[in-house]
């Protein structure tokens, strides 16, 4: 079959205006956000409007021999949803429909082309509240969330994407559509095949439609904001916090670096020596007082030299602007590539001072921001873009950082995925038993290695 006859197959099956050729616009979504991972040349752009589209999609590509690489917004920081070359491109933008708000069961029934912020004030209009907040909410889509197991801010309390997914519709490779998982809060018949889906960047199935578990809308939140002059104060104030079981809804660290580069591109009142800074918040309403109050001193028995209490939620707001300031702020000093370590919280210190001391090793910029609640920080590397030496330095520091995460414990992405960016560190990290038990999946819903096949594994 013919790249035009296929094109003319998904034309007559899922419409014209779906089935898109146009090289300006193919381009366009060649890639991701992450910018240091190839990406090839597609075939075809499909915008598919149901689940009987997506498994046309799938049944023609099977047929053609095409490889299929699904994408949602695109946002992502892994390369999982770079083109490759000759493939279709599967977008589910059109899948953009939440079907349905339960609030008796707590449950939202959704396609995976909504936007996280859209359902999310579509559920807080019914006085309920879905937790995962990546930091993309207001542009990323629930099924690019659940391709990733994606995370955010309020993690520390509420946990990852994959914690709130019930049920998921996934149509496989062949075409067969296959429902997993379930819409109760309990259930433990067969394989847990939903949790196995989520997380696996697009190459075992493509989500058409997922079942999200929904809490009641929290309780009015308060935020304090401490500044220290190192980052071992930092950490230990977070340690301390955590270790009191305060459980806040949020608690982010910049290190010094970043809380200068911030102060830089925006006046926040940050001193010269700040060498960290601390945000944490309580979401218990009433009681969110006192435990502010708690956490406030607990950051200054830490040592801290400045501490703001938010007295409402404005305040909350302000206090909160200098975490949402750090992507700005780092962008004018040069080209970025994002770390995404995880390790037990114990180990921060350990993984601080091995990243300064990489930095050192190759001669590059180190940012550290990261939700420190639980362990999962985001080392920056920050280069110049035009000097192929910088670059290279720089994605050997990358390495580095991912190799001192696995030393301490820890794991190579907390909530980024792997995409292109860290095959090579996952087979690491996996092992080789692991790694062959993956492979054996991949083959088992996926025999002919069609579905994203350059993506979280090496070819064989």
């Amino acid at each position: 079959m013919t790249a035009e006859q296929l094109a003319d197959r998904l034309r007559i099956s899922i419409g014209d205006k779906a089935v898109v050729t146009d090289p300006d616009i193919l381009n366009s979504h060649r890639n991701d956000h992450a910018t240091f991972c190839s990406a090839g040349t597609p075939l075809l752009l499909v915008r598919p409007a149901s689940t009987a589209e997506v498994s046309e999609v799938l049944r023609a590509a099977g047929e053609a021999g095409v490889p299929v690489v699904t994408q949602g917004a695109r946002t992502g920081l892994s390369g999982a949803a770079n083109a490759i070359d000759g493939c279709i491109l599967l977008s589910t933008s059109r899948m953009n429909q939440i079907l349905e708000i339960d609030v008796e069961d707590q449950v939202a029934v959704v396609q995976p082309g909504v936007i996280n912020a859209d359902l999310s004030r579509a559920v807080l209009a019914k006085g309920l509240f879905y937790p995962p907040d990546p930091s993309s909410w207001e542009m990323s889509t629930i099924g690019g969330n659940i391709a990733t197991n994606a995370g955010g801010l309020c993690c520390v309390k509420y946990g990852v994407t994959g914690d709130f997914v019930r049920g998921l519709e996934v149509v496989l490779a062949s075409g067969e559509v296959v429902r997993m998982g379930r819409r109760t809060a309990k259930g433990v018949a067969g394989y847990d095949l939903t949790s196995l889906i989520v997380g696996s960047e697009g190459t075992l199935g493509v989500v058409t439609e997922a079942t999200l578990a929904l809490r009641p809308e929290p309780e009015a939140a308060l935020t304090a904001a401490a500044t220290f002059t190192s980052a071992e104060q930092g950490l230990a104030a977070a340690a301390a916090i955590m270790a009191a079981g305060l459980q806040p809804s949020l608690l982010e660290f910049l290190d010094g670096a970043t809380a200068r580069a911030i102060q830089n591109y925006r006046d926040m009142g940050l001193p010269s020596n700040v060498g960290s800074l601390l945000i944490a918040q309580s979401d218990r309403g009433l009681r969110a007082v006192d435990d502010v109050a708690e956490m406030a001193r607990i950051c200054t028995e830490a040592g801290a030299i400045e501490v703001a209490e938010a007295s409402d939620a404005e305040e909350s707001r302000m206090l909160l602007e200098a975490r949402r300031l750090v992507n700005p702020a780092l962008e004018p000093l040069g080209a970025t590539l994002v770390d995404d370590v995880a390790v037990p919280r114990k180990r921060l210190v350990d993984l601080l001072d091995g990243i300064t001391a990489i930095a050192t090793k190759y001669d590059v910029q180190i940012f550290c921001p990261g939700h420190v609640g639980d362990g999962n920080m985001h080392p920056t590397v920050v280069f110049d873009r035009d000097n192929p030496a910088a670059e290279e330095r720089a994605l050997q520091a990358f390495g580095a950082v991912m190799e001192l995460g696995l030393a301490l414990g820890g794991t190579i992405t907390g909530e980024h995925g792997i995409g292109k960016l860290k095959r090579q560190w996952l087979e690491q990290e996996l092992g080789p038993v692991a790694l062959t038990l993956h492979r054996r999946l991949k083959t088992a819903f996926d025999p002919t290695n069609l579905l994203n096949p350059d993506k979280l594994l090496h070819p064989h």
